[in-house]
């Protein structure tokens, strides 16, 4: 027994310090409280060009609430039913309506021009307003609201788009709310949306 004493305080002399360093840490790291973690940052100044032709940047969102998505005019699925669920709480909000904004931005400004925005959108709503521009325009929007979007060649010329398929939420200061949710009834998505107005 005694000639094992010697050992465990050779081992144990040798653990000291680094369970010294360890309980340091905790303690630092524990005194210092909460750490803050930033939010990625979604959103932020753009200049486009709306259905109509017109220079649109978001100084004309300031002071409304407003809904972004992206997608393209050749889309076959999920833009035209992103579209329509958003007419219909458009419609849902009734008055209010005229109170926010909803945008629908090109990943496709190749085809997408401005003549070929207003035709597809003159099916949805009539708040819904469309965003084109240059490509360089373009891909800033995107980068600026975390969106991918890649070209895909199809058989022959044809091409279509992937995307993130995403509608953000945006406040009255521009700065980014949350994603809102499409799959719900829209009397309920428009009650969520008029909380924000």
């Amino acid at each position: 027994m005694n000639a094992r004493l010697p050992r465990l305080l050779v081992v144990l002399t040798a653990l000291l310090p680094g369970f010294g360093v360890c309980l340091g840490g905790i303690l630092y790291f524990s005194l210092r409280g909460p750490t803050s973690i930033q939010a990625a940052s979604i959103g932020g100044p753009f200049q486009l060009v709306d259905q109509n032709g017109a220079p649109f940047s978001d100084q004309h969102l300031k002071g409304k609430t407003f809904l972004v998505s992206f997608g393209f005019t050749h889309c076959p699925d999920v833009c035209p039913t992103t579209l329509f669920e958003m007419s219909e709480i458009l419609r849902k909000l009734d008055r209010d309506a005229d109170r926010t904004a909803a945008l629908f931005i090109t990943v496709d400004p190749e085809r997408d021009t401005p003549e070929s925005l207003k035709n597809y959108l003159a099916s949805f709503d009539p708040h819904i307003r469309g965003l084109t521009g240059d490509p360089a325009a373009v891909a800033a929007v995107a980068k600026a609201y975390r969106i991918y979007f890649k070209k895909v060649p199809l058989e022959g010329s044809d091409y279509t788009m992937d995307h993130t398929a995403i509608v953000y939420l945006m406040a009255k200061d521009g700065h980014f709310l949350s994603t809102f949710n499409m799959e719900r009834a829209p009397d309920v998505a428009a009650a969520d949306l008029r909380k924000y107005l």
